[in-house]
C-alpha cells in the first residue's frame, strides 16, 4: 500500500533514512535525524510547499517512502520538484522502488509539475537503475562537490518530464 506520510511514520522513516546517513554517501548528511526533524521535514514538504510524501507499506511495515520538494526558490521554477526514495536497506531489489516512484509521479502530474531533477551521488548503480527504468535521462555530473567518508564524491542529476 502506497499513501501519504504522518508524523506516526517518522520513527520508520528515521530507522530507513539514518542507515543511509551512517553507511553511505547516498546523503551527504553526517549526523542521524531524530523522529522531530522528520516529522517537521514531511509536515513542511506537505504542507509548506503542498507536496507529496509517500510511504510504501508491506505487510503494515513501512520499507520505504518518497518525496518531492522545491527545486528552486525563484517563481520560475514552480513547476519543477526534486525527488528523493529512500528503501528500507533490506528491500533493495524487491520491486518496491518503482510503484513508489511510479505514484509520486502520478501524483506531481496531476498537481501540475513539469518536471522532476533526481539528484545522486556516485556511484549508485541501484539509484540510477531505477531513474533510469522510470524514464529519467542523465543531464549532468558535478565533480566532487560533497565529502563525506574522508573522500570525495560526484553527484548526477537526472531529469523527467511529465
Amino acid at each position: 500500500m502506497i499513501r501519504q506520510a504522518t508524523s506516526s511514520d517518522a520513527k520508520a522513516i528515521v530507522d530507513i533514512y539514518n542507515h543511509y546517513i551512517i553507511h553511505s554517501h547516498a546523503t551527504f548528511e553526517i549526523e542521524p535525524i531524530t523522529q522531530n526533524e522528520i516529522q517537521t521535514r514531511i509536515s513542511k514538504v506537505q504542507t509548506e510547499f503542498n507536496l507529496p510524501w509517500l510511504v510504501l507499506e508491506d505487510h503494515n511495515q513501512i520499507v520505504g517512502y518518497a518525496y518531492a520538494t522545491q527545486w528552486k526558490a525563484r517563481v520560475a521554477y514552480a513547476k519543477t520538484v526534486e525527488s528523493s526514495i529512500y528503501l528500507h536497506k533490506d528491500q533493495g531489489g524487491k520491486g518496491y522502488g518503482f510503484p513508489l516512484y511510479s505514484e509520486l509521479m502520478n501524483q506531481l502530474k496531476a498537481l501540475g509539475h513539469h518536471a522532476i531533477i533526481g539528484g545522486m551521488s556516485l556511484p549508485n548503480e541501484a539509484s540510477r537503475a531505477l531513474h533510469e527504468k522510470l524514464g529519467f535521462k542523465k543531464i549532468g555530473e558535478f565533480k566532487e562537490v560533497g565529502y563525506k567518508f574522508d573522500r570525495w564524491i560526484d553527484v548526477g542529476y537526472w531529469e523527467r518530464l511529465l
